[in-house]
């Protein structure tokens, strides 16, 4: 039996003349879904198998199919003669367009036996003479199937060695899914030996030594091992011995590597051919020429056989020596290698000569951790889950490696400058390539990549949160056109979630199945606040404008959850004026140490934002129904004072009338007339964040204490939030905050907010729900109609399902907790708007309004 190995990511094109067996051939050892038929695409489009005249349409299809399934990484079989050169061609492009490997299969069987297959199929029109033109076109393509681009050729010669045959699927080189770390990834040591071995040290490797005293190995006492990202050699005193050292611990299973683009051009003068021996190349060949000829070809054979990205970890993480886009990752091509090997050019040069690099990690919202070198940077930076660790060693910077899981950064400085940069380091193309954009972009320059097309953003609080590209296109308008300036929208508040539906009499939500929700995740104490009916509002209050790029005189900002500005400039001016001397007097500037307060709270009464919705919405529908429905009674009883039997209809539209006017006394509970600021109040709830500090990890009651002492400065325009915490394991404890629930509601109120007594609390899968709203019979009157609590009303409603908005409201939550912790760390504005606009892009998800 003739065992053949071939990848398990590939093209796989059978070649065979008609009769050579190849449809039986592909269904003995491949699967059903991974053969693409010829004859069964030509029935696809045509109806019938051999009607050649549609065979272009049938190819068509085919390719389209066989690009799908190599998209997925999905091993793909064409099951077609290909004898002739262009139909191999057209698939060997196919290929390399998705970068997988082109397989070639040959089955050659002898003419004879494909006429005599011929003869005996009904279904085949065509005689001999077609038969002997395909297997002369085989026998005449043999020879060049290698030179056109096959990457393996297996030719299968005569009936018995294909009926022999077994294929071994094979992973990629780059492959190495299975090894999982903990690994220290060390970026570009261009011959610094002494530092790598200080480095080493530093991460707690024992270095081995031979006879001569050299190291030859590492060894890390818990098993570490490291990857080396490329470009070991050039420009620096010891090429040699960082090699030794990086050969050894590879052999010894140590250490795994990738090759730089300083290794690539090393083993081409290696091999004899002519290169340019600049960039330090020079250096490394005047070293190696004092070596033994055995090291000399040891040397060649280690860096020309390193494979040019790997993929560990069950795919979390990526290392190639200039980084490697995402549709790149475990794929195998020219370009792949290329791209690790050199990044991507945008073909020009820069005034020192040297090429423009496109900042690929701007760019990246992969799921996997990419780590790479290439580009000389002052400092190893995270960026969209990339991290550049070629921090300029050679140039007098220090060499730097990355723990791995831990994503701790351990580095060492350089003795000294080894190598003058063509321009300093950390600039423009220093060492002879650009750096990527990160490195010299402006801080608070937005770039409209930044947010549009499917975004997925790292999270300290939930991992990473996908963003869908129609949901961004949509939110840019919204952000564009209405949006409080970016550098003052340091947060948007996230949905928030109600609970379960509750299965008692007569009743959509209660307070029961938001405690049960909690216990199920292991959080044991819980608050309860009341839930002021009016408009979520953000509040940015400063004393130091400067710091979000506005004028002197400027005090803050207050804004919708969609970011707009709820007043005009004289009344927010106004309205922060007032808060400032309430915080004054509350002694917060001083007591939290801060020039800016950053509130999350909600702005009354509701019509000061939704007067028109309630004019044209709420108090249309309750106009019509309270003027039209009692008349109705009163014609009914009329009927039924004179006879007629209308009882039930009569009763029936004296429970809508009832209902219309409770609907109407509902909505009017949160209407009241504002003029100014006169009759406005706001009601913090949360201090997210203050100079220096997210206050996010504080408890609730913190917060609200918070609150308390601003009311207790300006009771006229700060609102208490009442509250009781409730202890999950007491029934007791339970029933007393039901209790108050029922009499919040009872009196009109909208109902109460369930929060975890700690700040960012986790659960026991995850991160916990914010808030799970709880809202009284009458408030949700308003939100799904006058008649919502007849039985046959409610009965449809407790279908609802609350599961899309809870997971909305975690992610949402997650990105407005890391734009509060990425504006307090000072990062780029750019980072802090990418979580904020991800928020504002997560409500267009379609979902009830109602929920």
């Amino acid at each position: 039996m003739t065992r053949l190995p071939i990848p398990d990511m590939a093209l796989v094109v059978l070649v065979g003349a008609s009769g050579s067996g190849k449809s039986t051939f592909a269904a003995t050892h491949f699967g059903q879904f991974e053969t693409l038929s010829s004859d069964f695409f030509r029935g696809l489009v045509s109806n019938d198998e051999n009607d050649q005249a549609a065979t272009p349409a049938a190819f068509e299809a085919l390719r389209f199919v066989a690009g799908k399934r190599l998209d997925a990484g999905l091993l793909t079989v064409i099951d077609a003669t290909n004898v002739q050169p262009d139909a191999r061609r057209s698939l060997i492009a196919l290929a390399r367009e998705h970068d997988v490997l082109p397989v070639a299969i040959v089955l050659d069987v002898p003419q004879s036996v494909c006429v005599e297959r011929n003869a005996g199929r009904t279904d085949r029109a065509f005689g001999a003479s077609v038969v002997k033109r395909q297997h002369d076109q085989l026998r005449r393509s043999l020879k060049h199937l290698g030179k056109e681009g096959f990457r393996r050729v297996h030719v299968l010669s005569g009936v018995d060695e294909i009926a022999s045959a077994e294929f071994v699927r094979e992973p990629l080189l780059n492959d190495r899914r299975e090894e999982s770390g903990p690994f220290d990834a060390i970026g570009d040591i261009h011959g610094c030996r002494s530092e790598l071995e200080a480095l080493l040290g530093k991460l707690g490797y024992d270095l081995v030594r031979d006879d001569a005293g050299r190291p030859v190995d590492a060894v890390h006492p818990e098993a570490r091992r490291v990857i080396f990202l490329g470009d070991l050699v050039d420009r620096g005193p010891d090429a040699p011995g960082v090699l030794r050292l990086a050969m050894g611990m590879v052999a010894a299973g140590h250490a795994l590597a990738v090759p730089g683009n300083h290794e690539a051009k090393l083993v081409r003068a290696l091999e004899g051919k002519k290169v340019q021996t600049t960039h330090g190349l020079a250096e490394t060949l005047a070293q190696l020429s004092n070596e033994t000829e055995e090291f000399r070809q040891e040397v060649l054979r280690f860096c020309r056989d390193l494979v040019a990205h790997l993929v560990l970890d069950d795919g979390r993480l990526v290392v190639a020596h200039a980084g490697l886009i995402e549709k790149y990752h475990g794929r195998a091509s020219g370009r792949v290698r290329a791209f690790s090997l050199f990044g991507d050019t945008t073909g020009e040069t820069d005034e020192y000569g040297l090429p423009v690099r496109l900042a690929w990690a701007e760019e990246y919202r992969g799921k996997a951790t990419v780590l790479y070198g290439h580009v000389p940077t002052l400092e190893a930076e995270w960026v969209n889950g990339t991290m550049c660790l070629d921090t300029g060693c050679v140039f007098g910077g220090k060499l730097s490696a990355l723990r791995y899981p831990e994503k701790e950064v351990v580095d060492v400085p350089a003795e000294k400058v080894w190598y003058e940069p063509v321009v300093p380091l950390g600039g423009p193309g220093s060492g002879g390539e650009r750096p990527g954009e990160s490195a010299t972009r402006d801080p608070i320059l937005l770039k409209i990549s930044d947010v549009l097309g499917k975004q997925v953003i790292e999270t300290r609080a939930f991992g990473k949160v996908g963003i869908r590209k129609d949901n961004a296109a949509g939110a840019l308008e919204v952000m564009s056109r209405f949006a409080t300036d970016p550098r003052r929208l340091v947060y948007l508040p996230p949905t928030m979630s109600p609970p379960h539906v509750s299965t008692r009499d007569g009743i959509l939500e209660h307070p029961a199945e938001a405690f049960a929700a909690y216990r199920r995740e292991g959080i044991g104490r819980v608050i309860c606040e009341e839930k002021h009916m009016g408009s979520r509002a953000v509040v940015l209050l400063t004393r130091d404008p400067a710091r979000f790029g506005a004028p002197n005189g400027w005090l803050g900002a207050v804004h919708t959850r969609t970011g707009r500005p709820f007043f005009d400039e004289a009344t927010t001016k106004e309205f922060l004026s007032r808060l400032d001397r309430a915080v004054e007097t509350a002694g917060l500037w001083s007591e939290l140490s801060t020039s800016w307060l950053l509130f999350d709270a909600e702005l009354l009464p509701w019509s000061l934002k939704a007067d028109s919705m309630i004019r044209e919405q709420y108090a249309s529908v309750a106009a019509a129904a309270t003027s039209a429905l009692p008349a109705a009674v009163r014609t009914l009883q009329s009927a039924v004072e004179r006879g007629v039997d209308v009882d039930e209809l009569l009763t029936r539209t004296q429970r809508r009338a009832s209902n219309a006017e409770a609907y109407r006394d509902a909505y009017r509970r949160y209407s009241q007339p504002v003029s100014g600021l006169d009759g406005v109040q706001l009601a913090p709830f949360q201090l997210l964040a203050s100079e220096g500090a997210s206050q996010l990890g504080q408890e609730h009651v913190w917060h609200l204490a918070i609150a308390d002492r601003l009311a207790d400065a300006d009771a006229e325009l700060i609102r208490r939030t009442k509250r009781i915490e409730v202890d999950l394991d007491s029934p007791e404890s339970e029933a007393a905050a039901t209790a108050w629930w029922e009499e919040l509601t009872g009196a009109g109120g909208e109902g109460m907010v369930v929060k975890p007594t700690a700040g960012l609390a986790r659960g026991t899968r995850a991160l916990a729900q914010p808030g799970i709203k709880v809202r009284g019979a009458e408030y949700l009157r308003i939100i799904y109609g006058p008649d919502y609590l007849d039985p046959e009303n409610l009965a449809r409603l407790r279908d609802r399902d609350v599961g899309h908005k809870r997971s909305m409201a975690l992610r949402e939550y997650a990105l407005g907790v890391e734009a509060v912790e990425r504006f307090v760390a000072e990062e780029p504005l750019w980072r802090v708007h990418q979580a904020v606009f991800g928020v504002l892009a997560m409500e267009s998800e379609p979902v009830d309004p109602r929920l």
